[in-house]
């Protein structure tokens, strides 16, 4: 089970797919829902009392960003972090919006896929940007056009939440994966380790570097949301970021407890291998005892000297041949009452 680069970064969009933006404008009593795929095509105003979720599919098209940062006002050193698929999970306070940047895991035919994914929340406005299609915010979505919930009649804080909930929840599918992974491994290497499992072992354990790099950060990021440090978090949405918080608390300890569990498989591994070749070290060792003596009385009778009176006896070859085997069987004995076979 070999794990390629592109299925822990997420890999490039292709430059071909098209950009589309789609805005969601909403309040309490009503829902618009527009999608644009060219720059020219995107215009909106964020100032007045609903709010507007604008959803960046691709990010790959400057020009498409540049025209939503230019609509809400997005920072050009913010725009570039955007553009930076591969940024370090983290959060930055612009003062009149916050900018978090996250990774976005999923279960893949490796062991997981990433992607990166910036969320920006202003005063009435949340922007996502995603690398690729498909994400794990249909459920958000299908909830803002029925209407379910509390997401409709709640300021763009809760929206930002919500999304970031999302994606926080969708690691907890990545890490159950890997529990089944390991366990396998674990039965395995009980079973009948090889070295296919040694390769599987390390991959699983370079798979979970790779998502510990993925969860720590993150939760330094959700800790500071926590702490209610930006006037554009209300008091009230504060305790569903310590939810979320409490979320990468457990992610993070599970992964840690994976890669606790991976070492201890390594060792298992290491020392059955080692038990296994003592066992053969051992079957080796006693048939070279054997045939110690043995060598040593054909040697003695292989010397063929003119005047060694056995070696004109009758009887000589067998007595040699019948030495021999008393021997071998006594000491096959010996071996077996000390426990060493």
């Amino acid at each position: 089970m070999s794990l390629h680069d592109d299925q822990v970064t997420g890999g490039a969009a292709p430059r071909s797919r098209p950009v589309t933006v789609t805005v969601i404008d909403y309040d309490e009593s009503r829902l618009e829902e527009r999608t644009y795929t060219l720059p020219g095509e995107f215009r909106l105003s964020v100032l007045h009392e609903g709010v507007i979720w604008i959803d960046v599919d691709g990010v790959h098209d400057t020009g498409v960003i540049q025209a939503v940062g230019d609509a809400v006002g997005i920072h050009p050193l913010t725009l570039e972090d955007i553009a930076n698929t591969r940024q370090r999970p983290k959060i930055e306070d612009y003062g009149d919006y916050l900018y978090v940047a996250v990774r976005m895991l999923a279960p893949g035919d490796g062991e997981f896929h990433s992607e990166q994914v910036s969320l920006v929340l202003g005063r009435g406005y949340v922007v996502s940007f995603q690398e690729h299609p498909g994400d794990v915010f249909e459920r958000i979505r299908e909830r803002l056009r029925a209407g379910a919930g509390r997401l409709r009649s709640v300021g763009p804080d809760y929206l930002f939440y919500a999304l970031l909930d999302a994606i926080v929840d969708g690691y907890f599918s990545v890490i159950e994966v890997f529990g089944e992974r390991i366990e396998a491994v674990e039965e395995e290497v009980v079973a009948d380790p090889d070295r296919g499992t040694l390769q599987v072992i390390y991959a699983l354990k370079r798979s979970l570097i790779a998502l510990r790099r993925s969860v720590w950060p993150l939760r330094e990021a959700v800790a500071q949301l926590e702490r209610g440090e930006s006037p554009l978090i209300g008091e009230q949405t504060l305790v569903y970021f310590r939810d979320v918080y409490d979320h990468t608390i457990e992610v993070a300890e599970t992964v840690e407890t994976y890669r606790d569990t991976m070492s201890g498989i390594l060792d298992v591994y290491l020392s059955s291998q080692s038990s296994r070749m003592n066992e053969i070290m051992k079957v080796l060792t006693v048939i070279a005892t054997i045939f110690i003596p043995l060598t040593f009385i054909a040697g003695v009778y292989g010397m063929n000297f003119a005047y060694m009176p056995e070696i004109s006896h009758p009887w000589g070859y067998p007595a040699a041949l019948a030495s021999m085997a008393v021997v071998a069987v006594a000491m096959l004995l010996y071996f077996r009452k000390k426990g060493w076979i």
